[in-house]
């Protein structure tokens, strides 16, 4: 729980505020982060997403989007779905059914998705994305 804690923090820090957000650094992709709605279950959820190009088409390389649940202690963010359109990647940890009750997990999916994040994350503080060098455009506040 304590990383989804974390992931909660810096997913706040990154949008400071605002719904979306586009975070450039010199050398890097730029990032995307916004709130893209709500969970079958009723949480928000948030991508944290880079797009390259491919033949004049956007391309997600990747997005990484979070399920964030509010908690006594405060939000927790967990990865639910993975997404690489390079490689024709699509994955989600959660199944629901026609009602929106979950149904099954994929555990496994899960854990990776979990690593991944925290990986992420810290490439993402050593190329400059947390910095107040990197240059934030507000998409929608």
């Amino acid at each position: 729980m304590e990383t989804y804690l974390e992931c909660a923090t810096l997913l706040d820090e990154l949008l400071a505020g605002a719904r979306a957000v586009r975070i450039t650094v010199p050398e890097y992709m730029p990032l995307s982060v916004e709130e893209i709605g709500i969970s079958q279950d009723g949480h928000r959820l948030v991508s944290l997403c880079q797009y390259g190009e491919q033949n004049g088409d956007l391309m997600r390389d990747c997005d990484l989007v979070f399920m964030v649940t509010d908690l006594p202690g405060g939000a927790a963010a967990e990865p639910v779905s993975f997404r690489n359109d390079y490689l024709g990647i699509v994955q989600d940890v959660y199944r629901y059914d026609e009602t929106g009750k979950r149904t099954q997990v994929v555990t496994s999916l899960k854990q990776e998705l979990k690593e991944f994040a925290q990986a992420w994350f810290a490439t993402l503080r050593d190329q400059g994305f947390f910095a107040p060098t990197a240059v934030r455009e507000i998409l929608s506040p």
